[in-house]
Parts: structure tokens; sequence; C-alpha cells
């Protein structure tokens, strides 16, 4: 175990948590609707996920950074201000973006458990069929949010 690979998995214990945030804001935002469900489903996941990754520190001996999960929990707040369009609604190119932020998180995700997949050949701490599975589960969120991406934007601009 690595400093690295410790300040890695910190940093996308915060993503993770940015993300919850995210996909939870979007799916109040889009109540009632197909994305809606989506972000729903995606929210949950995502929580379950950054769980896991918790889980999977602490079999690492990694301790989580609060300030660093702090940050993500911020950042996503701060999101809320950018320009959309409109001064103070949720507008369509509001929720473009954020499925692109999610997109984003869930490519990063996927790199993440790609990468210790590959370090469980030396290391037995991690279950490289358990990261397999989760391999598929962020492949298929990221098929889902870049078919909505797809018709989001086609309708938004």
């Amino acid at each position: 175990m690595t400093d690295l690979l410790a300040i890695y998995l910190q940093d996308h214990l915060a993503a993770a948590t940015f993300g919850v945030e995210l996909a939870r804001r979007a799916r109040a935002e889009n109540a009632g609707t197909e994305l809606g469900e989506l972000l729903d489903r995606l929210a949950g996941e995502i929580e379950r996920e950054r769980d896991e990754l918790a889980a999977l520190m602490d079999r690492l001996d990694v301790k989580p950074d609060p300030l660093k999960s702090a940050a993500g929990w911020a950042a996503e707040k701060l999101g809320r201000l950018k320009r959309n369009g409109h001064l103070v609604s949720y507008s369509p190119l509001s929720r473009v973006l954020e499925l692109e932020w999610l997109i984003a998180g869930v490519s990063g995700k996927l790199a993440l458990w790609q990468a210790l997949r590959d370090l469980a050949q030396h290391e037995p701490r991690l279950d490289p069929q358990r990261l397999e599975q989760l391999i598929a589960v962020a492949q298929g969120q990221l098929a889902a949010l870049r078919e909505h991406h797809r018709a989001i934007a086609g309708a938004a601009f």
C-alpha cells in the first residue's frame, strides 16, 4: 500500500460524495419522469458504491479524509450557482450539465474499479470478482446516462 493509493482512494471517496449529492438533486428536479427514475436508481447505486469504497479503504487501512469528503459535498452545493440561462430556476441546460457531470464521475469510477481490479493480482485484500461486478455496473450506468444525455441535449438545443 502506497501513500499515492491512499490519496487516490480518498479522492474517489470525495468524488462519490459529490456524485451522490448531484444525483439526488437532479432526481428531485426531474421527479415523475423517466430521467428522474434513472437518477433515483443511480443515486442509490452511487451511495452503495461509496459505502463499498469506504469499506474497501478500511480493509486497506486507508482512513477517509474528512476535509476532502466535505469539499466534495460543498462543491456540489456551489455548482448550483452556475449560470444556466435562467436567473433562479432549473433550466434545460441544468439537466444537460448535470448529466455531463454524472457521466464524468461514473467514467472516473469505472477507471477506479478497473485500476483496483488490476491491483487485485498483487493485493489479496481486494476481491477481483467483486471489482468485475462493479465494473459491469458502472458500464451500465454510463450507457444509460449517455442515452439520456443525447435526448436531453437534443431537446435543450
